[in-house]
Order: C-alpha cells, then sequence, then structure tokens
C-alpha cells in the first residue's frame, strides 16, 4: 500500500524583499551567536575548551557563508544595519 503526501495547508512564498530580511537576520543572529561563543570561550573550563572551539569554528564558517550569499544578492552592510535598527525598534515598542 502506497501512502500519500497531502499538503494540509498552502506554502506561500516569500517576496524577494522578505527573503533580504530574513538573509539579513540570519547574519545578525549569527553575529551575535558568535559574540556569545566567544565571551563563553573566555570562560569556559578545561573540559569545555574544545566544545566551544568546534562551535566557534562552525558558526564563523556560518557566518561567512551568509556574508557571501548577501554579497552575491547586493545586499549592502547599510541594508544590515537599517535591518538591524528595524529590529531594535520593533523591540521597543513590544516593551
Amino acid at each position: 500500500m502506497r501512502e500519500e503526501y497531502i499538503r494540509e495547508r498552502k506554502i506561500i512564498d516569500k517576496s524577494e524583499k522578505q527573503r533580504r530580511e530574513d538573509l539579513i537576520k540570519s547574519i545578525l543572529n549569527a553575529r551575535e551567536e558568535l559574540n556569545q561563543l566567544n565571551k563563553n570561550f573566555e570562560y569556559a573550563d578545561e573540559d569545555m575548551i574544545d566544545y566551544y572551539t568546534y562551535q566557534l569554528k562552525a558558526n564563523q564558517s556560518k557566518l561567512d557563508y551568509l556574508i557571501k550569499f548577501a554579497k552575491n544578492k547586493g545586499i549592502s552592510i547599510d541594508m544590515i544595519e537599517a535591518i538591524k535598527m528595524k529590529l531594535y525598534m520593533q523591540d521597543d515598542e513590544v516593551v
């Protein structure tokens, strides 16, 4: 008996603007995560040094890839900073 996949809801395609914003958000999140990992590495016990070393290397590779991808899409640092400010403004409104 063959089972068939039935889509329960329609998949909504994102606009190019939404894709760019998602990419920029991913870059900002990766940068923040990298900063946090660096702080954790500074205070790591001997047992955790290898763990944070691998995490730092993996996150740096991810960030490098995202930045390269963004450059290929024509996204500039100014766009990233504008989205960052927009996100901070939204966070202030929620509080």
